[in-house]
């Protein structure tokens, strides 16, 4: 499918695993994923949907799940450290990039974006599921916004460092980490991708921490046991706001 833009976008390297559908800024990454997946299941996965828009990065790739979907929840796990590792190379040094849990991406204290995802609607969770759609959303630039200080919740990549070339960089950064973080699943399990991703998780310090098999996070400490459920969490995403449908500022 060819999409007509005002001038050429930059050309997308991504892992022969990979296909790119880039989109026009009145579309949504996971509207359009899913509307795929949906329609021709497995024959998209692999597909990584990108809307052509300067002031966000909204993408969503399709997923071939193998295992019920009670526990391919995980894979949002996975999509969310693919997306951390991506800022983290592409980020000035040392500066924390965190997790509230499970689905708000926060860089040096501030609400950046966030990531989601959707499955079937009619799949009981013993069922191995067609199709499931990573998406995320990352705030590019508040520059058309004005002053900065009237938003101080939330921050751009532009007020954070990041070069004019980090929306592209960051999408086929986390496209490699994505297909890396997925065979490391297969050959050695899901333990050390769980741990990877804990590591972002304020809430974890002090404590000794795991995934289950359903992506819930349990917290162990002084002898009692919290659960950071992951499921309900997906269904109504905290950072994003209802009004507009882009990240929360």
């Amino acid at each position: 499918m060819t999409t007509p833009f005002a001038s050429d976008p930059p050309a997308l390297v991504l892992p022969p695993a990979f296909s790119a559908l880039r989109v026009p800024a009145t579309d949504d990454a996971l509207s359009r994923a899913r509307a795929l997946a949906e329609r021709e299941a497995g024959d998209a996965a692999g597909t990584l949907v990108l809307v052509e828009r300067e002031d966000v990065l909204d993408l969503a790739v399709i997923l071939a799940p193998g295992e019920p979907l009670a526990t391919a929840r995980r894979a949002f796990l996975l999509g969310m450290i693919a997306l951390i590792d991506a800022l983290g190379s592409h980020a000035p040094p040392e500066m924390p990039i965190t997790l509230v849990w499970p689905d708000e991406i926060r860089f040096d204290g501030a609400r950046l974006g966030g990531g989601g995802l959707a499955w079937p609607a009619a799949c009981a969770e013993e069922a191995v599921p067609d199709w499931l759609v990573f998406s995320a959303m990352l705030i590019v630039s508040k520059a058309h916004l004005g002053d900065p200080g009237l938003t101080p919740d939330s921050t751009a990549l532009d007020e954070e460092g990041f070069t004019p070339g980090a929306r592209i960089a960051l999408v086929e950064s986390f496209s490699r980490n994505l297909m890396k973080g997925f065979a490391t699943w297969e050959a050695e399990g899901f333990a050390g991708i769980g741990a990877r991703c804990l590591a972002h998780l304020p809430l974890a310090v002090g404590a000794r921490v795991e995934i289950d098999r359903s992506g819930d996070a349990l917290l162990h400490r002084d002898g009692a046991t919290e659960r950071l459920a992951l499921a309900p969490a997906l269904v109504r995403p905290a950072w994003r706001d209802p009004a507009t449908g882009l990240v929360r500022l």
